[in-house]
């Protein structure tokens, strides 16, 4: 069953999703289902979403979910792990990956503040897994001056999003206004969606430009 087709047919605790989300999650997530992930939550929500992913991840799959509410507790079980706390609280999150480990995949439906989904981003990205995955969820947020956003707003998470891809590309940045970072070696791709932002890790890139073939066969450049 597909993880979306899961979502539809739920009849458990409350999911709260859009559905256009489904094809991210999908795309991005299909390749720890039945593998042993550890698959971190920002956000329990209703307890719903933590039994979607474990019945999609599969019983090798760790979930761990952190909320700030109290009553989200009850939302453990024997596959599902939930702790409680802030999201922005880098001594929190260390707390996580010290009982956890290094997760494979970090997914922030959280607050979906501009100030917490960014603290969360700066504090965790670095720490998960070389080959790992960080999604961000109901980014729209990032447009309402409520939540700390706005078009144009710095401390948006879009527009730092708009920024780091001149970090992916800065090996090709020859007038010296972006130097590699860490965040250039360590990332492969940044993919947005509506509403979602997408970090991929990878621990070796070939970026190096060959031409293979028959030289005899060249004829142009």
């Amino acid at each position: 069953m597909s993880l979306y087709e899961l979502f539809l047919n739920n009849t458990g605790r409350p999911i709260h999703k859009s559905g256009h989300y489904f094809f991210a999650y999908e795309r991005h997530f299909s390749k720890y289902v039945g593998q042993p992930v550890t698959f971190l939550e920002i956000g329990a929500g209703n307890g719903g979403s933590s039994q979607m992913w474990k019945r999609w991840l599969g019983p090798l799959a760790r979930i761990v979910t952190i909320d700030i509410n109290e009553v989200c507790r009850q939302y453990e079980d024997e596959q599902v792990a939930v702790r409680i706390g802030d999201q922005s609280n880098p001594q929190f999150l260390q707390t996580i990956i010290n009982e956890f480990g290094v997760p494979d995949a970090v997914l922030d439906d959280g607050s979906h503040h501009m100030q917490h989904v960014s603290e969360s981003f700066q504090f965790l990205y670095d720490r998960i897994a070389s080959n790992g995955v960080y999604m961000i969820e109901d980014m729209h947020t990032a447009y309402w001056p409520e939540y700390g956003g706005g078009r144009g707003d710095p401390r948006s998470i879009i527009e730092r999003f708009k920024g780091l891809i001149d970090d992916l590309n800065a090996d090709h940045v020859r007038d010296g206004t972006v130097t590699p970072s860490k965040f250039t070696r360590q990332t492969v791709a940044m993919t947005a969606y509506d509403s979602i932002l997408v970090f991929e890790k990878a621990p070796l890139i070939n970026k190096h430009m060959r031409m293979i073939g028959n030289e005899d066969l060249r004829v142009n450049y």
